[in-house]
């Protein structure tokens, strides 16, 4: 077992190092409909399109590798997935700065789509190394990191760009990522026990359906699947907005503006919710999380000026704290022994499937309807959302919740 010290620092030095990989694939991601007009695409709705699909061809094929690298993991160790994914996305993210089209961006998305998943695989070991009552506050600490690099990296990113342009930021991104994997090397400690002997094999197919036997987990992938769709549809086509809204001179700034203040809101409030959801339920962080997101997304479809996109997104980023960490600590709440990992494995297939699906639609969406077209569609499936937290995973949820409650303090004796 997992020392107390050891845990809350593992927390906060992986903290710094999803720091580290969320601030440089900050910089690159807003201004991806950008860089290919760099690359020499002049048609907008081209743009758009291309956009979508570049952006979503990561998370193909990293829909596709998760479960193995889930299984991987619960055998060999969460430590060495993060070194697997930091070294290779800093070899990969370096090479996409040398890109001469869109067929080239987009292989090399797709190649880092194989060996990407350095965040998740900090969640897993996260989970897995710390105790069950503290697991909402230590995601929520870990999504601060995140979030944190969310508000530098596109700041940064957008005076970078309008300094040397979009080629530059690609590189660093790769060198950021390289120290976050050193970083990772040589200070985290995981306490890990393979439970399972190498000679057992199982499908993949026999280990989902095991897993999803147990209510409501398959009922959480659904949610998060949902919740990266309505995020991940809007986010990488924020910068076509910013451009509708503001003065063409300073769209890479704006854009940078719009992304960071979410990031910014989202990091005032993970921590906290993470310790709401240790104290009355990851159940119900969620869904009244997922409730301020929707409600706060409907007035950017009527926004006229910068400044008030700016402020919904704010509102809307305070909401956001609580919602993958939430739906983190749900999924460890109610894994099999012995299959934390490919339990995360599949809920990161989920994830990796919504955000792969919403700039795909999303970028269709937007060459159709425009921007607030696309608002719009989102704050409908993020209700959506809603009801299937409410109908489908709250009285499980509440239920598991009560009885490890009940379990703590008899633990907290022995």
């Amino acid at each position: 077992m997992i020392g107390l010290t050891t845990w809350k620092r593992n927390v906060w030095i992986l903290s710094g190092c999803t720091f580290l990989v969320m601030s440089a694939m900050s910089m690159i991601m807003p201004f991806l409909p950008l860089y290919l007009r760099e690359l020499g695409m002049t048609d907008p709705q081209e743009i758009s399109l291309w956009a979508g699909v570049i952006f979503g061809a990561n998370f193909l094929t990293a829909f596709i590798f998760s479960p193995f690298w889930g299984r991987m993991a619960d055998r060999h160790g969460r430590k060495l997935m993060i070194l697997r994914s930091g070294f290779g996305m800093a070899i990969v993210i370096s090479l996409t700065g040398l890109a001469v089209g869109p067929i080239s961006l987009l292989l090399l998305r797709l190649l880092n789509g194989v060996i990407s998943g350095f965040i998740p695989a900090a969640i897993g070991l996260v989970s897995t190394n710390t105790p069950k009552q503290h697991t909402g506050y230590a995601l929520g600490i870990l999504q601060s990191g995140t979030v944190a690099g969310a508000i530098g990296g596109p700041l940064i990113g957008g005076l970078m760009s309008q300094a040397f342009g979009y080629r530059m930021i690609f590189f660093i991104t790769g060198a950021f990522i390289l120290l976050a994997a050193l970083v990772v090397t040589f200070f985290v400690k995981e306490s890990f026990t393979p439970v399972e002997s190498q000679k057992e094999k199982t499908s993949t197919w026999s280990e989902f359906k095991h897993i999803t036997s147990k209510k409501p987990v398959l009922s959480i992938y659904a949610v998060i699947l949902m919740i990266q769709f309505a995020i991940m549809g809007v986010n990488p086509l924020l910068s076509l907005f910013v451009e509708e809204l503001s003065p063409a001179a300073n769209v890479s700034l704006y854009a940078g503006v719009v992304v960071s203040v979410t990031g910014f809101a989202n990091f005032l409030t993970s921590a906290w919710l993470g310790k709401v959801s240790d104290k009355r339920g990851a159940h119900n962080t969620l869904v009244f999380s997922l409730l301020g997101v929707a409600l706060f997304t409907i007035p950017q479809v009527f926004v006229t000026d910068i400044w008030q996109l700016i402020v919904l997104r704010f509102f809307v980023g305070l909401c956001l704290g609580g919602l993958l960490p939430a739906a983190n600590t749900l999924i460890r709440m109610h894994a099999p022994k012995g299959m934390e990992s490919r339990t995360y494995g599949f809920s990161n297939s989920a994830m990796y499937l919504g955000s792969m699906i919403g700039p795909v639609l999303g970028g269709w969406l937007v060459s159709i309807y425009g921007v607030r077209g696309l608002l719009l569609t989102t704050s409908v499936v993020l209700l959506c959302n809603v009801m299937m937290v409410k109908f489908k995973v709250m009285q499980p949820a509440e239920k598991t919740f009560r009885n490890q409650k009940h379990r703590q303090p008899n633990e907290n004796t022995t």
